[in-house]
């Protein structure tokens, strides 16, 4: 869950490095360092707190040198100190890393590297192993290296007595790698290389990347030079940057219109769902008894979502599992189970490995990410790209509603290829689904009543969001948001189960924020919305009412467009994440970089 970058060319190094872990600090922003190395010297600069830390650093230090490696940590083994902050140097090597070292405190004792070790990481073990393993040839050090090491890294290691030559290689932590005129580049995602090339690969595992001005070269572990696969990115650098707005998230927010477009239209033909373009064989639809979705965090909240809606329209049983807890409870699945991941990234570790476990079950496995040419991407038997472009800020916010809409294009294609939707209704859900994007910008529209209800919030200790059905699918990530970004601890409730306990929880000026969107179940929630007001909450009322008939039962009352009840979800997704995002910013914090997160979760 750290940012790491590595750069050797024909020009200086130190502002490409700091600049691209300034576009990598949403993975982790404890501490920053760079390494550079110039005529048989290493300089080494590291510093906690954020990467304009670093930079005031560097300023007035005379570092020169084309060739050197960066890092932004998100802090696993250690506490956050400069001692324990990246690159670590022992010896005639300097390497940074992401990922996790399982077997370090073995080999601190099998190769006796205890005198060797200042800091308490994980990573510095392997820069001493490194360094005893080392006889003059790179190669074969990181092989001997390699083969020690037990669990995910992502290596960038410099040889002080090999000028110009930045090595690399990686087990399940992310790395993508370009070459230009510049020089060569190797970084965590590809927000640090869009500036220099539109064209990348993504690393295999277990190759060993020799980059220098030149190029790249790629050789596996038996020697054999390797060719990659080049991709191309489909958004420019323009795309991740604030473009104005104060917060990356505010910005994403209000490109969710777009990130639906991009998403949906490209995959209906004549007023269908059609996923031909994407290779994906309507025989995992048809053939399957049972589907499994398996995810983390938000994208488990868009899986819910999809189960609701899977469930009700074609009465196929869905379940939903936390990729964390399912590699580890013997799941039942087989070959008619799809098993059906949500990643963002395509690298979160958890999900990768549920996946993995999926496949060896038998289940075909349809991945729904972001990234192209991702890990969980190429795992999968089939992907659903979603076009939302990057996402900066750790909170998510148009990769979950892309995922939603993602799932919703499923459904519509299963209940047609089933035979359980006729070809009207679903065409008639599909313009529903094209018209997500107009009800999106028509809920934007509320954004300075939802900054009314952000300044009470931010006074509370605690805040609850109720709802029923999909409302409630829609509550648990409206909690999630406030908690990560707001530091207000929130909880979700199924609405009808506030009197089996929860209410005892209600007292004067308690935010409750009130999802009543489902028409089928509408007079439930104003009741269950009476009974907390009855005990002095502040209410806050989300619904399709033009107006509320008992303006004493509400506090606020915050409108979105009547529509079709399946499809409230892209109008309350807006209105949780302007809730979390203005009780953040009003609180003073910074709502892109919330404490103890990153974005990317590539550890277990």
């Amino acid at each position: 869950m750290c940012g790491i970058i590595g750069f050797t060319g024909n020009i200086q190094a130190k502002n490409i490095i700091i600049d691209g872990l300034e576009r990598l600090e949403y993975r982790g922003y404890d501490s920053a360092g760079l390494a550079l190395l110039n005529n048989g010297r290493i300089n080494v600069m590291k510093k906690t707190g954020k990467v304009a830390d670093l930079r005031k650093l560097c300023e007035n230090a005379e570092l020169s040198g084309t060739c050197g490696i960066g890092h932004t940590r998100w802090a696993t083994h250690g506490g956050v100190t400069d001692v324990n902050a990246h690159p670590h140097r022992c010896g005639q090597v300097v390497l940074i890393h992401n990922g996790i070292i399982e077997n370090y405190k073995q080999i601190i004792s099998e190769y006796g590297l205890a005198d060797k070790l200042m800091s308490e990481t994980d990573s510095e073990v392997v820069a001493a192993l490194l360094d005893t393993l080392y006889d003059g040839d790179p190669i074969k050090a990181i092989k001997k290296t390699v083969n020690v090491l037990s669990g995910a890294f992502a290596l960038c290691i410099m040889f002080q007595d090999i000028p110009g030559k930045i090595f690399s290689i990686r087990n399940v932590s992310p790395m993508v790698a370009t070459s230009c005129e510049k020089g060569s580049i190797i970084a965590s995602d590809l927000t640090a290389l869009i500036e220099f090339s539109k064209d990348y690969f993504v690393v295999p595992e277990y190759h060993i990347l020799t980059l220098s001005k030149e190029g790249i070269d790629i050789i596996d572990m038996k020697g054999n030079e390797v060719k990659p696969e080049i991709l191309s990115v489909n958004w420019d650098i323009a795309s991740a940057q604030k473009g104005g707005y104060p917060f990356f998230m505010l910005k994403e927010i209000y490109e969710q219109p777009d990130a639906i477009r991009n998403t949906v239209t490209p995959r209906v033909s004549q007023g269908l769902p059609d996923f031909t373009e994407d290779g994906i064989d309507d025989s995992i639809f048809t053939d399957c008894e049972r589907i499994c979705v398996v995810a983390c965090g938000t994208a488990m909240h868009a899986g819910m979502v999809g189960k609701h809606l899977i469930e009700s329209r074609l009465r196929v049983p869905v379940q939903v599992e936390i990729a964390s807890e399912f590699r580890y409870k013997n799941p039942i699945m087989d070959s008619k189970t799809l098993t059906i991941v949500l990643s963002q990234s395509g690298e979160t570790i958890d999900t990768l490995e549920a996946l993995k476990l999926a496949k060896s079950m038998g289940s075909k496995v349809l991945s729904i990410v972001n990234v192209k040419g991702s890990t969980i991407a190429r795992e999968s038997d089939y992907v659903l790209y979603t076009h939302a472009g990057p996402e900066i800020a750790v909170a998510s916010t148009k990769a979950y509603t892309v995922q939603i809409a993602a799932m919703y294009l499923i459904a519509a294609r299963m209940g047609l290829v089933r035979k359980l939707i006729d070809e009207k209704s679903t065409k008639k859900f599909i313009i529903n689904l094209i018209n997500a994007s107009n009800i999106i910008e028509e809920t934007l529209k509320s954004a300075n009543n939802i900054k009314r209800v952000a300044n009470h919030i931010k006074l509370a200790p605690d805040a609850f969001y109720i709802g029923r059905g999909l409302d409630y699918t829609m509550s648990l990530e409206a909690a999630l948001k406030l908690k990560e970004i707001s530091y207000v601890h929130a909880e979700a409730y199924a609405a009808g189960e506030l009197k089996h306990g929860t209410i005892a929880l209600i007292a004067e000026n308690v935010p409750v924020i009130a999802f009543a969107t489902q028409e089928d179940v509408y007079g439930k929630v104003i009741s269950n919305i009476r009974e907390v007001k009855a005990r002095g909450a502040y209410v806050v009322l989300v619904s399709m009412d033009e107006k509320v008939d008992d303006v004493a039962i509400c506090d606020q009352h915050i409108r979105i467009p009547k529509l079709d009840s399946e499809f409230t979800t892209f109008a309350t997704s807006v209105i949780l994440q302007l809730i979390a995002y203005y009780t953040s910013e009003a609180k003073g914090l910074d709502v892109d970089k919330p404490r103890n997160l990153a974005k990317s979760v590539t550890v277990e």
